[in-house]
């Protein structure tokens, strides 16, 4: 395959030429499948149980949940081939030429905390993994040598990510296969078990379905950036088919380890997981400890260098290759300052900060697929400025954290009459979608009425 990236901001703000997209389409999988091989994952399906969930309804909750962030992704990544440009820089489209810098502004700080995030339990189990040969390292040392392998894998590029998902895909399935068959199957009597600690209502299965649904919606700001390079011939069902199957599958197969263990473990976060599965495997616990420690590299290398297209598109001049080492020294210095606390962190800052995905998703994917005749062909104009559509983000977004989250951090009071059940998400994506679409409406009629001829710019 030729090389594929270049250096230079040029190569987020401008679409990638037709003969530059000769990316194979199966890569398309393995980008959607292999970052989602960790042990947050698996953290989900305790969460489940930890809500009461069991059984059947919890099977449904996960099925259901990643159906629904799932499909946002697939259609996102469909964008890829015909803009040629990373998810949150064809943002540009719907929100203009100066409103796509906040939403990769903030995708660029989400992306900080969750390498830094993604960091902590790999780092964990890497501690551990050399102490059974023996040895110690420390905290900030196990922390350096996994960034420093996520960096130079996002700043060598685009092509590099793509060839590390792929191939460690491969390693990370059959070793988290293999761990999780020994965790489910580890007790004498084999029997798996989904019992939960106390009977559920509907508050908890709402809670349930929005931290699993959230998990996968997450990856939408992320989308195109691995499509782009796809020739424009490729057939979009085959684009969505294998993004929405990358994503969903692998959400589901760690989900459902976490199901099958939640009532054995003791809390839902990563280190009851990494725990648990050390002393279940016993001399074997070298093989999880690994796929644990692996795992980041796989998540925070496409993380790393979609933070760099983010911060492009968020109005950087610096270098792709030094935007991603911007990013990782952040998370970095963020990941050992936060030692002990991953659950606080995650918790009260991420979940939190994830309420805009919602809203940016409704109006891109409202703005894409659902434009009027009139406007089908000014669809990837971009407006000069603040669009319509960027200050209806921005309203919705605040509306919808005030009125709707439930985090640790914040209840809102619709959360609090609803016994602390999370419908943030659903209500930024309706909202944003129904503005969107009475926006495009309003646009169309404009035309109509004027007599303007639409044409492609």
């Amino acid at each position: 395959m030729a090389k594929i990236e270049g250096a230079g901001p040029e190569t987020v703000e401008r679409p990638v030429p037709p003969e530059l997209q000769t990316m194979s389409a199966d890569r398309i999988f393995w980008s959607h499948f292999s970052p989602n091989l960790a042990p947050a994952a698996w953290v989900i399906g305790v969460l489940v149980v930890s809500l009461g969930l069991s059984g059947w309804s919890a099977f449904v909750v996960l099925l259901i949940g990643n159906m629904l962030g799932a499909l946002p992704v697939a259609a996102c990544a469909v964008m890829g081939p015909d803009t040629g440009l990373p998810q949150m820089e064809a943002s540009r489209f719907s929100f203009g030429s100066r409103g796509k810098r906040l939403p990769a502004l903030i995708n660029w700080v989400n992306c900080i905390g969750w390498d830094a995030v993604n960091n902590v339990p790999s780092a964990i189990a890497l501690i551990l993994l050399v102490q059974t040969w023996g040895m110690t390292v420390p905290f900030w040392l196990a922390m350096a040598i996994l960034a420093l392998a996520q960096l130079l894998a996002s700043a060598a590029g685009h092509d590099t990510v793509q060839t590390i998902e792929k191939y460690l895909g491969w390693i990370l399935l059959a070793a988290f296969a293999f761990s999780g068959w020994m965790a489910v199957t580890h007790r004498p009597d084999g029997a798996l078990t989904t019992a939960a600690r106390h009977a559920p209502d509907a508050a908890h299965i709402l809670l349930a379905l929005g931290a699993v649904s959230s998990f996968t919606l997450a990856w939408t700001a992320y989308a195109s950036d691995y499509t782009r390079y796809v020739s424009r011939r490729t057939g979009r069902g085959k684009v969505f088919a294998l993004t929405f199957g990358g994503i969903f599958s692998s959400a589901m197969l760690m989900e459902l380890f976490g199901l099958l263990t939640g009532a054995m473990i003791a809390s839902p976060s990563p280190e009851s997981v990494i725990l648990a599965l050390q002393s279940w495997m016993g001399p074997l616990a070298p093989v999880a400890l690994a796929a644990i420690a692996l795992s980041s590299i796989a998540i925070n290398a496409a993380n790393d260098n979609t933070a760099a297209y983010a911060l492009i598109s968020a109005g950087s001049r610096l270098p792709r290759p030094l935007s991603a080492v911007l990013t990782a020294g952040l998370a970095y210095v963020l990941a050992v300052m936060g030692e002990g606390r991953f659950t606080t962190l995650y918790e009260n800052a991420l979940l939190l900060a994830l309420y805009w995905i919602a809203p940016w998703c409704g109006i891109v994917l409202t703005d894409w697929y659902a434009r009027p005749p009139a406007l089908k062909a000014r669809r990837m104009v971009t407006p000069p400025g603040w669009s319509p559509s960027a200050i209806l983000f921005v309203a919705v977004t605040g509306v919808t954290i005030i009125l709707f989250s439930s985090t640790p951090l914040y209840v809102s009071p619709v959360a609090r009459l609803l016994r602390g059940a999370d419908i943030g998400y659903f209500v930024g994506f309706a909202m944003a979608a129904t503005g969107q679409y009475l926006l495009l409406r309003q646009q169309a009629r404009k035309y109509r009425l004027t007599g303007i001829k639409v044409t492609q710019a």
